[in-house]
C-alpha cells in the first residue's frame, strides 16, 4: 500500500521564495503542496478549506503575524502541524514560537536537506530544532542556574516514561523514539501525551527544560 503524501500548504509574503518551495517540495516523491498563502488571513482560510499536514509558516506575515497565526492555526485544524522557516535567528524568536506550539524552526539560510528533513520529521510528530538551537537553549538553562524540582513536588514517572521523555527532549520523532524502545508508535504516543499531561507539559521546550532539570540530558548530547 502507498504512503499518503506529505500535505504541505508553504505561507511566505515573498512570492518568489514561495515558488522556490514549491519547486523543491514537489520534487520529492513523498511530499505535495497542496496551496499557498502570502498574509495571515490567508493562511487561516487556507489552512481551514485545505487541513494540510505541515503549514511552513514564515514569522513576519503581512496582516497577522506568524506568531499570532501560529495561535489560531491550533483551533483552526489541530492535526495540521507547523513548522518555522524564518530569517530570525534570535533564541527570543525561537522560545515565542516554541511555546506558541510550533513543530519545529528552520532557517531560511538552512540547506534543503535541513529542511526536508524538518518536514518529515514534524509530520510524523516528531519535533524539529537544530541541534546548534538546542544547545542555546539548555545553555542558556545554565547560565540562569536552573535547579531541580524539589523531589516531594515531582509527580512520579515510570522507567518507560522516563525513556520515552528522554529520547523526545533529545529530538527523537516518535518513530525514532518507537524503533529504539522496540514499542509500537502508538504505544510511544500513549505515553507521551500521558507523561506531558502528568507534568502538565505542553511544548517541547519545556519538556526539554524539565529533562535537563532532572539531570536526564546534557548539553553536549543535543549537538551533531
Amino acid at each position: 500500500m502507498t504512503e499518503p503524501k506529505i500535505r504541505v500548504l508553504i505561507a511566505d509574503d515573498h512570492a518568489v521564495l514561495r515558488a522556490g518551495l514549491r519547486m523543491l517540495l514537489d520534487a520529492e516523491p513523498d511530499i505535495e503542496v497542496v496551496g499557498e498563502a502570502r498574509d495571515g488571513l490567508e493562511v487561516l482560510a487556507r489552512v481551514r478549506t485545505l487541513t494540510p499536514d505541515v503549514l511552513l509558516l514564515d514569522l513576519a506575515m503581512p496582516g497577522m503575524g506568524g506568531l499570532e497565526v501560529l495561535g489560531r492555526v491550533r483551533e483552526v485544524s489541530p492535526q495540521t502541524r507547523v513548522l518555522i522557516l524564518t530569517m530570525h535567528e534570535e533564541e527570543e524568536y525561537l522560545r515565542e514560537a516554541l511555546r506558541a506550539g510550533s513543530a519545529g524552526y528552520v532557517l531560511k539560510r538552512a540547506a534543503a536537506e535541513e529542511l526536508l528533513s524538518a518536514i518529515r520529521a514534524v509530520y510524523h510528530g516528531g519535533v524539529y530544532l537544530h541541534p546548534e538551537h538546542t544547545r542555546r537553549l539548555l545553555e542558556e538553562m545554565v547560565d540562569r542556574g536552573a535547579r531541580r524540582p524539589e523531589p516531594e513536588t515531582e509527580p512520579p514517572l515510570s522507567p518507560r516514561e522516563r525513556e520515552v521523555l528522554r529520547l523526545i527532549a533529545l529530538g527523537y520523532t516518535n518513530q525514532q523514539a518507537a524503533d529504539a524502545l522496540y514499542l509500537s508508535v502508538k504505544t510511544v504516543e500513549t505515553y507521551r501525551a500521558r507523561l506531558m499531561a502528568k507534568l502538565g507539559l505542553r511544548t517541547r521546550a519545556e519538556l526539554v527544560r524539565y529533562a535537563f532539570q532532572q539531570g536526564w540530558i546534557r548539553p553536549e548530547e543535543t549537538g551533531d
